[in-house]
Parts: structure tokens; sequence; C-alpha cells
């Protein structure tokens, strides 16, 4: 799947490059480096799973996604994690603009509650 830069949704500031990768036909995704050099070596104190205590970059954030046989480009069924405050959202990714973006909607419930973010491919 590529390197994607990740831009926060609400201050529209680049935050990370997040590799995603496909095992088996499931995606995870992993921070490869943090683009704010003040939190480079910044660790998730407010996880609540394996992750707590852990850097941040190097961190999977991404977890068990799966495309979905009748929407081909978007995947459903994993998790995100936001290292910011340390909670776990469903998710679900869709391709756009012919693979040169994806939207990360990460939600609690339904998808209708929930953010969305925009990532750029960089690879």
């Amino acid at each position: 799947m590529g390197l994607w830069k990740t831009i926060d949704d609400e201050t529209k500031q680049e935050k990370s490059l997040v590799r995603i990768s496909d095992a088996s036909g499931v995606l995870s995704g992993k921070i490869e480096k943090l683009l704010d050099p003040a939190k480079a070596s910044a660790v998730c104190e407010k996880c609540s799973d394996e992750r707590k205590g852990q850097p941040v970059s190097g961190m999977v954030i991404l977890r068990n996604l799966r495309e979905e046989r009748e929407e081909p480009g978007t995947f459903k069924g994993g998790d995100v994690l936001d290292p910011n405050n340390g909670k776990v959202y469903n998710a679900q990714i869709k391709l756009i603009e012919g693979g040169k973006k994806l939207e990360l909607r990460g939600y609690i419930g339904a998808p209708l509650f929930g953010r969305t973010q925009t990532w750029i491919r960089v690879e």
C-alpha cells in the first residue's frame, strides 16, 4: 500500500509518515517518522493496551483492515490508535483520487459518529 503523510483533521498540520502494508489481505499501518522534531522521542503515555509507554515512532496504529468485496478500495473491520489521547477507534479507509490520497475514518459505534483524516501518498 505504501508510505502516507498524515494530516491532522483539526489543525491541518502534517504529523507523521505511516507505512501501510498488506499481509495476506490484512492491512496494518506503522508510524515510520514523526514530522515534528519536538515529538521525535514521544511515547504513548495515554495508551491503555500493550502500546502504553512505547515509542510512538515505530508503533503500529492501524490494524486488521480488510478490503470490502462490495466496495473495492475500501477497507474496514480494523482499528486505529490515536497516540495523542491513547484511544482506539473502529477504522475504515478508502482510497480516493486514483489512489493518491486516502480517507481514514475513525469512529466509535457507527461510522456516522467519528472523524475523518485525509492522508497523502508519499510513495
